[in-house]
């Protein structure tokens, strides 16, 4: 299997609010479920139409493969199909991307990034402060027959890599300390909140793959997100007689910092090497990607002490944010693959377009994307 080396087309088809907050302006919306409750119906699919149309398109695809990349992993939300009102759907937009990616040779993989009633709370999972979805069988099933959906729609396409069955179903720690749990907008929705327990997760992993493998050609992958619980997983997949699968897990330092207040080169060291030994033990029975990482970090935004002008302070800055990235690749090196989150934040569509969002990613090394502009 030829490793991953990709970037996610993230807030393109699943929107979050802190990569393009100008969408919400005016609606008093902090997730996508919220845009299209506060919107009348048509401004919404208007609203969606221009974004769609206008935040990845074939030059982007043209641009990944051109510098060395061979993945984009595409999230997509569980109203995909348009089968979800107000939510329009949008697989035409899915369709071009299969055809763009077949032209320059790039692979895709799905991601069913939301679902109904949200599987981690988070703005991400369309829904913020909520997560019952998987206290509700009706839409548990559903959820399934969206990937089947999936994979009889794109499961013969020459450029699918694989089909990832649900992005972050939250843990107990990680739902217990996230900032978006208990800051729902209905109170009343979000009655009953609670993680996705591990043998929901096991079960649901099990009807997922049985029923999509029914489906995909045997090349094709099933991927699967640890759940933030990583180390638990060792050879379940191996037991279950799961073939050509994958599991993905989400590493950001920006995550350890809650916990460590110490923003040192050495403290990032630890922290990212001690992910490195585990992807190593886990990896002894499944093959690891690391399907999102960043460069996001304190170590590279904190003023250079002593201080010194605007100007050398960037060059600072950007040297940290490459070090993080030189630090983070060399340790994800021994995985399956590693897909940077996210190809891009904002985009300048103006009458002369601004190409800064090109220039400033670190293509020696990663992806820098329009981070270091966004942050200078």
């Amino acid at each position: 299997m030829e490793k991953i080396k990709g970037t996610n087309l993230g807030n393109w088809l699943v929107l979050e609010k802190w990569m393009s907050p100008k969408l919400f302006e005016g609606t008093g919306a902090e997730d996508e479920i919220w845009l299209g409750r506060k919107l009348p119906a048509d401004q919404l699919a208007a609203k969606l139409k221009e974004h769609r149309d206008t935040y990845v398109t074939e030059e982007d695809f043209a641009f990944i493969a051109a510098h060395g990349l061979n993945l984009v992993r595409i999230p997509v939300p569980y109203f995909i199909f348009g089968d979800r009102p107000p939510y329009p759907g949008c697989a035409e937009y899915l369709d071009k991307a299969f055809d763009w990616a077949e032209k320059y040779g790039l692979q895709i993989l799905i991601d069913l990034h939301t679902c109904p009633g949200s599987q981690n709370g988070y703005d991400n999972g369309g829904l913020t402060g909520v997560c019952k979805w998987c206290k509700d069988p009706k839409e548990v099933e559903f959820e399934i027959t969206v990937l089947e959906r999936l994979a009889r729609r794109y499961g013969q396409r020459p450029c699918l890599y694989g089909i990832e069955a649900l992005n972050e179903p939250i843990s107990w720690l990680v739902y217990i300390t996230a900032p978006s749990t208990g800051k729902a907008e209905d109170k009343e929705e979000a009655k009953g909140s609670g993680h996705v327990p591990m043998p929901f997760l096991k079960q649901f992993y099990r009807d997922v793959y049985r029923r999509l493998r029914a489906i995909l050609p045997k090349e094709k992958v099933i991927v699967f997100h640890d759940g933030f619980r990583l180390g638990v997983w060792k050879d379940f997949f191996v037991k279950e007689g799961m073939k050509n699968v994958v599991l993905d897990t989400h590493i950001y330092v920006f995550a350890m910092e809650n916990f460590v207040p110490i923003h040192k080169p050495w403290v990032y060291k630890i922290y990212i090497n001690s992910q490195k030994r585990l992807i190593d033990k886990v990896q002894r029975h499944t093959p690891v990607i690391v399907g999102e990482w960043c460069i996001c970090n304190k170590y590279a935004e904190k003023q250079p002490q002593p201080v010194m002008p605007a100007e050398e302070a960037v060059r600072v800055r950007h040297d940290r944010y490459r070090e993080m990235s030189t630090l983070q690749l060399d340790a994800w090196s021994g995985a399956a693959g590693h897909i940077y989150w996210n190809y891009q934040l904002l985009r300048n569509r103006t009458e002369e377009p601004d190409e800064r969002w090109k220039e400033s990613w670190d293509l020696s090394r990663c992806l820098l994307n329009d981070w270091l502009d966004y942050q200078s």
